[in-house]
């Protein structure tokens, strides 16, 4: 038995056939010759390339400086994370580091041509503050150190930002700064000038004032009683004596006198004796004349002292009452304690009327300084306000010139470059993958041409029947 010629088939087709299967052949393996000869060209010719990755992170919390100013208020600078505002920070650093001017001081400090620095790629991760960002290079090395060098020309950038935002935020600042202090020193001249043109130099004046008119009240009442009580025992003791309170001083006045106490006894014996010698005699006996020559002259040298003492005649009741009493008549005493009662009641009356002047002219002065509180109180206020504005200012401009990092956040490397071991491209597998399905699609499409007429006639032969 004799085996098949596998040229059997080739020698059986008519020359329509074969020219047909020719140029399928032709054409599948041209395209299949391309597919390939592109890939393997590719991977032997194209320079490897290698990645290195790392990541970023930026501060997530909210960072507050409080300043307490006492008697003035509180000032606030906080620095919020802008991650927690409406908009992702890191996607203005996206836009930022992929910048011309940042590749261009990447490739400066790398020391290559700026068209070999490729353009980073950055990825920020949900729900985080990490930024990861892949950057390329020809060997390991050298995407490592375009890693290095792609931070520190994005630190530079933000630096530059940041000293550019606080420049261009510290003229506007200054010009109110400027505008509070004008406020503030004109506050405290209003303050200074009416201050000298009312003599009202502190709020706490017409307080002293008040507690002194109140002091005053307090003191004047005390004497009004003081006065009140010596009164009462001046009149008791004047009903009791018989005499009045000036006849009493004048009869004290009396009393002390030696003169006027010889003169009182003088009178007193004379009378006494001239009693006793009218019961014997008659008026005209020349004993009683002379009894009554000494008790007249008596009389007149006790009127004359009497004069002397009180710069006036004394009453003729004032004399009769001394001269009946006598010195040894223990009512000096009480004579003394007449004087010193209207003493005390003249002084006390007396202290009473000055500090009803005082407290007058005090109570005037208050409701004037009081009017004049008012005024003072207002601008005070105006002040204080103007005070506050200023040191709150001043303390925000302070305070916001401190945090560079409210615009543009800190960022800090979180997961340093790697050093790749292995090329990213170009991937072998891929490419080789690639042929193989290009292959496939190729002759799958060329199968499918060659049976379109087969498959037309029977789809043909189909409808028709």
């Amino acid at each position: 038995m004799k085996a098949p010629d596998p040229k059997g088939w080739w020698k059986k087709l008519s020359r329509t056939d074969k020219l047909r299967w020719s140029r399928y052949l032709f054409v599948s393996t041209c395209t299949n010759g391309l597919i390939w000869g592109t890939s393997i060209l590719y991977l032997a010719l194209a320079k490897p390339v290698y990645t290195s990755s790392w990541a970023l992170v930026l501060p997530g919390s909210a960072n507050a400086v409080n300043l307490s100013l006492p008697e003035i208020g509180q000032a606030t600078a906080s620095n919020e994370s802008l991650g927690l505002a409406t908009f992702d920070p890191r996607a203005n650093y996206e836009y930022i580091f992929g910048s011309e001017q940042v590749i261009a001081r990447a490739a400066k400090i790398a020391n290559i041509p700026k068209a070999d620095f490729a353009k980073p790629r950055i990825k920020n991760i949900d729900n985080t503050t990490l930024m990861q960002i892949d950057t390329t290079g020809p060997s390991p090395i050298d995407a490592r150190k375009r890693a290095y060098a792609l931070h520190d020309a994005m630190v530079e950038r933000l630096n530059e930002l940041r000293v550019s935002e606080i420049e261009q935020r510290q003229g506007p600042a200054q010009e109110i700064l400027l505008e509070t202090q004008q406020k503030l020193e004109t506050a405290q001249q209003q303050v200074s000038a009416y201050k000298r043109k009312s003599g009202l130099t502190s709020i706490e004046q017409v307080e002293i004032l008040s507690a002194n008119i109140e002091q005053l009240r307090k003191q004047r009442a005390e004497l009004a009683a003081q006065q009140s009580q010596a009164e009462s025992r001046l009149q008791k003791l004047s009903r009791s004596l018989g005499l009045s309170p000036s006849e009493a001083s004048d009869a004290f006045k009396l009393q002390v006198d030696q003169i006027f106490q010889q003169n009182v006894k003088d009178y007193s014996e004379a009378t006494s004796i001239l009693k006793v010698q009218l019961s014997k005699f008659g008026r005209n006996n020349p004993r009683i004349l002379k009894e009554i020559k000494r008790q007249e002259a008596a009389r007149q040298a006790m009127n004359q002292r009497a004069k002397e003492l009180l710069g006036r005649p004394p009453s003729a009741q004032t004399l009769t009452r001394l001269a009946l009493t006598g010195a040894s008549s223990g009512r000096d005493s009480l004579f003394q304690n007449l004087v010193n009662y209207q003493s005390d009641a003249s002084g006390a009356a007396s202290q009473v009327r000055k500090l009803d002047q005082q407290i007058s002219s005090l109570e005037g002065r208050l409701r004037l300084m009081s009017q004049k509180q008012s005024s003072l109180e207002n601008l005070k206020r105006n002040e204080q306000i103007a005070e506050a504005v200023f040191a709150s200012t001043l303390a925000k401009l302070d305070l916001g010139q401190a945090n560079i990092f409210a615009a543009f956040p800190l960022i800090q490397i979180a997961v340093e470059p790697s050093l790749p071991e292995t090329a990213t491209s170009p991937k072998r597998t891929l490419v080789l993958a690639g042929s193989a399905f290009g292959s496939i699609l190729t002759t799958v499409g060329l199968w499918i041409l060659w049976i379109r007429k087969p498959w037309i006639k029977r789809v043909a032969n189909w409808i028709s029947t």
